[in-house]
């Protein structure tokens, strides 16, 4: 058995960290765990663009704190760092994308998905250095926070330039 495979095995989904920080189970899919989390997270941005924005907003920068605390945890338990299977760090990272769509469309959220999977697994520089060299839950989630500052940024101006 691999390594990847006995850290799964660590994972207990009755323990509220663990299953917040797999995407309530979305990282445990065999193909493509962070895609699926991206893809999990879109229901939950839908339901959150009914509150008003500071209250959306809030709920980003809670999401953050309590993520940089989940994923360590959940990292430390499995012992694995940013093991694939967690994937709260792309709930986040697509929360912080769809914040700037111009219009709550499939298009704009197809847009917003495919830039953040595209920054997200490419990690242009900065976010290959924030990936490489900030440890534990920060480190975890660092680097989605900020592939989804430039994915929002993108979709802005593409928004205000190029309306869909």
């Amino acid at each position: 058995m691999r390594n990847k495979d006995v850290a799964k095995q660590r994972l207990r989904m009755s323990n509220p960290w663990h299953l917040l920080a797999t995407g309530f189970g979305s990282g445990l899919s065999p193909w493509v765990p962070g895609t699926m989390g991206s893809l999990a997270s879109i229901p939950f941005w839908w339901l959150m663009t009914c509150l008003p924005l500071p209250l959306y907003y809030l709920l980003v920068l809670l999401g953050i704190s309590v993520g940089i605390y989940l994923c360590h945890r959940t990292a430390k338990d499995m012992g694995v760092h940013d093991h694939g299977s967690i994937v709260w760090d792309e709930f986040i990272g697509m929360w912080i994308t769809l914040m700037t769509i111009p219009a709550h469309n499939w298009q704009w959220v197809t847009a917003g998905f495919l830039v953040f999977r595209l920054l997200d697994m490419w990690k242009p520089w900065p976010i290959r250095w924030f990936d490489r060299n900030v440890p534990g839950g920060m480190g975890i989630m660092v680097d989605d926070i900020v592939a989804g500052v430039f994915a929002a940024a993108i979709l802005y101006i593409a928004g205000h330039h190029w309306p869909l």
